[in-house]
């Protein structure tokens, strides 16, 4: 099969697979600048991306604001005619100021949840970014593609349709995510996304593409997903086993090491479960031996620090740095499978030539 373009607000990506952020530090400018210039979509995590910024520790949101621009200036630079995206959770306290930076710095696509971003077309209005809204449902797909044409006149640029296999925050319950193969399958809720969006759009529902992420490994699972009327697809775990990826090294082997049984779902301070890999860290957790006893990061708005087991910023920005005796890695459902290091140019050679034989 010949491969299909993903435009998404006019941004021409040659390949259509999107590559997930994966926040804290883990796809920072090296990994979306690659993927970016492999022909897909790179995608910068734009939560506490200044961890690293000499002042962080004095003004966290400057830090996070310089921090960005640096990390867009060189993604382009590495991928001077790629397609380079944000992602910016809705639960960050800094929101709207990270959109701003995001548009300041040239980001092409704003990608957006862990919450509804209903005042995105707000906050992107005068400019030409894409602004590409993350659902786990046909119900949160209708309601934020009503907010923005009732309040603001217009389409999202696309949708992510983010299944139960994926990493990181989960938009479901423990309930939900025990029936992956049924209602809550990544390929039902894409199908139900789809036909609601047609009801809602008619034949403008084309103008919004669909990018089904979670749990996809293969291009065997890509070309499932296109056939099934996604535009595109996200793929973030096997993006982490990469030479190009932010992360340490150490964050990286954990997942060439990774077994089934190391996979786990786990409750985030910020109220929603998780996918992670088992580890020493997390078990101190379970003890309650993480218990922090100020909040000195103030990440995000759901996470209450008298009440939290842990904070998870710190855990995730310890991990990134390869230090997991202090942190854990969120992964994808398919962790298990991945067995070496390859560049993201490798990587991208073997989904395509899969995705045209499949």
């Amino acid at each position: 099969m010949e491969v299909p373009q993903l435009i998404i607000g006019g941004k021409k990506a040659l390949v259509p697979i999107v590559q997930g952020a994966m926040g804290v530090g883990v796809s920072l400018s090296g990994l979306a600048g690659a993927v970016a210039k492999a022909g897909g979509i790179g995608v910068i995590a734009g939560v506490e991306i200044g961890f690293q910024w000499p002042t962080y520790a004095d003004d966290k949101l400057q830090a996070n604001s310089e921090a960005l621009l640096w990390h867009l200036k060189k993604a382009r630079e590495i991928a001077p005619q790629g397609v380079i995206g944000v992602n910016i959770m809705v639960a960050v306290n800094n929101y709207a100021e990270l959109v701003a930076t995001a548009i300041q710095g040239g980001a092409d696509i704003i990608f957006s949840g862990a919450g509804l971003p209903l005042s995105l077309p707000a906050l992107a209005l005068g400019s030409t970014v894409a602004i590409v809204p993350i659902v786990s449902s046909a119900k949160a797909a209708v309601l934020i593609t009503k907010h923005y044409l009732a309040k603001h006149h217009r389409l999202p640029d696309a949708l992510v349709i983010e299944g139960p296999l994926a990493g990181g925050h989960l938009g479901f319950s423990r309930s939900q995510l025990a029936d992956l193969t049924g209602k809550y399958s990544l390929e039902n809720i894409l199908t139900e996304v789809l036909v609601a969006m047609q009801e809602l759009l008619g034949e403008e529902a084309s103008r919004v593409p669909l990018i089904a992420g979670g749990g996809l490994y293969t291009g065997g699972d890509i070309a499932r997903m296109l056939k099934l009327g996604a535009g595109g697809v996200q793929i973030a775990s096997r993006f982490v086993a990469t030479v190009e990826c932010d992360a340490a090294l150490e964050f990286k082997q954990a997942y060439v090491d990774a077994t089934l049984d190391d996979i786990v779902i786990i409750d985030s301070p910020v109220g929603m479960p998780g996918r992670a890999l088992r580890n020493a860290f997390l078990g101190e957790v379970t003890r309650g031996l993480r218990q922090p006893d100020t909040c000195s990061v103030h990440c995000l708005k759901p996470c209450n620090p008298l009440k939290a087991p842990y904070c998870i910023a710190l855990a995730l920005i310890a991990a990134a740095r390869g230090e997991l005796a202090d942190g854990f890695a969120f992964c994808g459902a398919e962790v298990h499978r991945i067995d070496k290091i390859v560049s993201v140019a490798e990587l991208m050679q073997e989904l395509l030539a899969e995705l045209r034989e499949a």
